[in-house]
């Protein structure tokens, strides 16, 4: 399949006859009995606020960069993914009540994802290889620089920079804010909410996921720098759900341009929170609209993860 014109921007997906169960800020997910339908759109968001418009087929990179993984992984962990097969997924659709015309078909070609259905977890499994971003932050407020320090459960050694690689990848989950920002929490925290067995295996499962990731990233000249990761149960298994390791869940890096003790550039959305940082927008909607600039380079960003790390081109 070719991609999108520039100017195609798949915004959001209504499918007449059902009932969308969730509307994130980029999937919209079905219910359609058995099995959901996750339909990713190219809705961006930064600062826990969706832009007013998006990135062209940012919502296509992240279906099948997920679907990669998904195979990719699948002997590491059991995962929610059945298909993301167009023809298939229209039929599902059919069957399952939903009414499908050639422009709905269209618009949401490439970017659907069909999954069993599993009761998810309240807390995300995030794996970091690299300090950045909020352990950075909270790693200098405590006084990292010149001292050990203790974090969600961790001790990390005195002196870091921003950008280190870690001793050893760290499991840091955080909580599932309805609105808001995530919060930090420990182990023992996530085992008091889902027990100590679940909370043990949620930690291995997902420190095992980012290696093999992590390792293959970095063959293909990527540096996995962190990642986040949705569980669930079904059927009493341990099941991955959601998404794996995209520009929207992980921190990529160009493993040849990596330097610590500053930011690194990064193949997701960091361009556009730069931007806002920039721009004089206090964070609170409405947001401003990202430039044609902006955009251009965003989706150039996510296009060219999605190469490098499947060898493939977007279909």
């Amino acid at each position: 399949m070719t991609l999108g014109a520039m100017n195609e921007t798949i915004m959001a997906v209504d499918i007449p006859g059902l009932k969308k169960t969730i509307a994130g800020k980029v999937r919209d997910v079905y219910d359609l009995g058995d099995k959901l339908l996750l339909v990713a759109s190219d809705r961006i968001s930064a600062f826990d606020v969706i832009m007013p418009n998006g990135i062209p087929d940012k919502g296509r990179v992240l279906t099948q960069l997920a679907r990669y993984w998904f195979r990719t992984l699948r002997s590491i962990a059991v995962t929610h993914y059945i298909t993301c097969d167009d023809r298939f997924i229209a039929d599902a659709i059919q069957d399952a009540g939903g009414s499908i015309n050639p422009d709905l078909l269209r618009s949401i070609t490439g970017r659907c994802t069909l999954g069993v259905k599993a009761k998810a977890f309240p807390v995300e499994c995030v794996v970091r290889g690299y300090i950045a971003g909020s352990l950075w932050k909270d790693y200098c407020k405590a006084g990292g620089q010149k001292q050990n320090v203790m974090l969600y459960g961790h001790k990390l050694p005195a002196g870091l920079k921003e950008s280190d690689r870690l001793p050893e990848p760290i499991f840091t989950p955080a909580t599932k804010a309805e609105s808001g920002h995530d919060e930090n929490i420990s182990l023992d925290t996530v085992s008091k909410i889902v027990g100590a067995d679940t909370g043990s295996s949620l930690a291995r499962t997902s420190l095992e996921l980012y290696a093999a990731a992590a390792d293959i990233a970095v063959k293909r000249g990527i540096i996995l720098a962190d990642t986040k990761f949705e569980f669930g149960m079904q059927s009493g298994a341990l099941t991955l759900i959601d998404e794996a390791v995209t520009p929207d869940s992980s921190r990529f890096w160009d493993a040849e341009a990596w330097e610590p003790g500053r930011s690194q550039a990064s193949y997701d959305k960091q361009y556009v929170r730069d931007w806002l940082e920039g721009s004089g927008w206090n964070k609170e909607p409405p947001p401003p609209m990202l430039p044609d600039d902006i955009v251009a380079a965003s989706r150039a960003k996510y296009l060219e993860a999605y190469q490098r790390l499947t060898g493939a081109p977007l279909e």
